[in-house]
């Protein structure tokens, strides 16, 4: 069974090769989906993991990730004609705003530790052993003890 979509990673690869002509835009009932011409068969951009159309709520939204993604800014066409704002069955996410901000910032944060990590890992000063650094604690320890004497 050949697949009826084509997902972003294979596109972005596609993109690269110069192996897609062209893509357009298309109106259907709960937003927009995109059509990709690969030579004389197209095929629709996909979700990640099902072989089901993506669509986009907002033409906005659409040329945005065509743009950003997959570096395509040139259509075809854009064919509203079954255009229909009308909901895709399923509840709208309303929360997923939400999420993918948190999501960006642990991502953030991760990619921050991990630098900060290297980074003491490739500072050239020098160091000091276990050894040393229990004697500066004990040290430290006694300072305190005897302070309250």
């Amino acid at each position: 069974m050949t697949s009826q979509t084509i997902d972003t990673s294979i596109a972005k690869r596609m993109v690269e090769a110069n192996a897609i002509q062209g893509a357009s835009i298309i109106g259907q009932t709960g937003g927009w989906s995109v059509l990709i011409k690969l030579g004389i068969s197209e095929k629709l951009l996909g979700t990640q993991r099902t072989d089901k159309p993506r669509v986009w709520r907002s033409l906005d939204s659409c040329v945005n990730y065509l743009k950003g993604e997959l570096h395509i800014s040139r259509f075809d066409m854009l064919d509203a004609t079954n255009y229909n704002k009308i909901a895709v069955k399923g509840a709208l996410r309303h929360d997923t705003s939400e999420r993918m901000k948190e999501a960006h910032k642990a991502a953030a944060y991760d990619k921050w530790f991990r630098e900060g990590v290297q980074a003491s890992i490739n500072d050239p000063r020098p160091t000091f052993s276990n050894d040393d650094a229990k004697v500066k604690s004990r040290a430290a320890i006694q300072a305190v003890i005897d302070a309250r004497k």
